[in-house]
């Protein structure tokens, strides 16, 4: 028997001190006392726990329906429309070589192309 790391021999002689300083007429209430508080501690962490888990639950359904209602990616068509950057500039390279950006003028192409 192992109870928070105290063994049998220990609680024993826990339990002849604590006999000695509150005797023999405290110590059923105290022990009373004492078991009350731990049962009212295991119910709210079982409620704690419980609260938790409904949250999680609700947190799982509230994903799954926004990944069940999110719109459709866009199509290949549209995606190889846009243009890449070829080069990345470094030391070594001047940074006129990199691809222009996107102008308008290409956004309302890609557009009409679609």
């Amino acid at each position: 028997m192992n109870f928070l790391g105290v063994g049998l021999p220990e609680m024993l002689v826990i339990f002849a001190v604590a006999l000695l300083v509150f005797g023999p007429r405290k110590l059923p209430e105290i022990g009373r006392t004492l078991a009350k508080t731990l049962r009212s501690l295991q119910d709210a962490s079982r409620e704690f726990e419980a609260q938790l888990n409904k949250e999680a639950q609700e947190l799982e359904k509230a994903t799954r329906g926004t990944t069940a209602a999110a719109p459709p990616k866009a199509s290949r068509t549209a995606a190889a429309a846009e243009p890449k950057a070829e080069s990345v500039a470094t030391a070594d390279t001047p940074t006129s070589e990199m691809a222009p950006p996107p102008s308008a003028a290409d956004d309302a192409q890609t557009a009409d192309a679609a």
